[in-house]
């Protein structure tokens, strides 16, 4: 059996126990049932079963168990972190893609451009290994590109963009720099050491996007939303601090706790006119006036 198959039994077992838990049986009705779709041979021993799970939690780090109470084996759901997740959906889509050559008619992707994500890899390598980076960077308002040397911190993903988080030599603040407009990545064997007080967790804790504003202390944001889109916004929070206060036929009420910068601004300025901000009522100024302004372009 090739590595390739293999991968993909370990994603059929566990899609079937993301629908619900299985006993060995159901799950081998799974595996035989896509052996048929996919004109492969998925379907394996108890024993190899088994050993599949091993493998499993040692790939995707995340817990199959037998729950002897019902006989079934379930996912550890408490312990399904966010990078587990992000494997599944990563070879999700590799599986689908992989059906055939002929599914332009069928799968309408996006149009963009490259979002740098093949520079994540050597990122990853440098922040793991506190190594300092050089690229060169071109910023969206400058025309100039310039060439940066900094120390990596994390990585942070935006609106399906990425980003390094790095403390640039050239000033020694800490800044956020897009992969798409970085090139010409160079690992040096410069170590460095992050300071003791850098958390990113911490630092983003309270943003709305990849702007962290310095000396400033996170307020109370209410959002009224329309019933339709209050749908969306339960389905998909703004944040994680989101919390509902009110949740009727007239409305979806939020609280966020947040930083207010340019990037909470332009994301509530795309809602329109399904919300309304009840607080503060300095953000609220904001959004009316830049509604405002946008109406004197008509």
């Amino acid at each position: 059996m090739s590595a390739r198959q293999t991968i993909l039994r370990y994603i059929h077992i566990l899609n079937r126990l993301r629908k619900s838990p299985a006993t060995f049986k159901e799950i081998d009705q799974y595996l035989i049932q896509q052996s048929n779709l996919q004109e492969e041979k998925f379907s394996v021993s108890k024993r190899q079963f088994l050993r599949d799970v091993k493998d499993i939690a040692s790939i995707f780090e995340l817990e199959i168990y037998f729950d002897f109470s019902d006989g079934v084996y379930r996912i550890n759901e408490e312990e399904v972190s966010e990078i587990s997740r992000r494997r599944i959906e990563a070879f999700d889509t590799f599986n689908a893609l992989k059906i055939g050559e002929n599914i332009s008619d069928i799968i309408h992707f996006e149009s963009r451009k490259p979002l740098g994500t093949e520079n994540l890899f050597g990122l990853i390598q440098a922040v793991k290994n506190r190594l300092n980076v050089k690229f060169i960077y071109r910023k969206f308002w400058e025309d100039e590109m310039t060439c940066r040397n900094v120390e990596p911190y994390a990585l942070k993903e935006f609106k399906s963009r990425w980003y390094v988080i790095a403390k640039d030599h050239k000033d020694d603040k800490i800044k956020t720099f897009a992969l798409d407009r970085l090139t010409n990545l160079e690992i040096t064997n410069m170590p460095f050491i992050i300071p003791s007080d850098f958390n990113v967790e911490e630092s983003y804790r309270h943003c709305f996007g990849i702007i962290s504003p310095a000396n400033e202390e996170p307020q109370e944001v209410i959002l009224s939303f329309e019933p339709m889109q209050g749908k969306y916004i339960k389905s998909l929070p703004l944040h994680q601090s989101q919390q509902i206060l009110v949740d009727n036929k007239a409305e979806l009420r939020v609280s966020l706790k947040l930083f207010i910068t340019h990037d909470l601004i332009m994301e509530l300025l795309s809602f329109g006119a399904d919300v309304n901000v009840l607080k503060p009522k300095s953000l609220s100024y904001k959004i009316r006036n830049a509604h405002k302004e946008a109406c004197k372009q008509y």
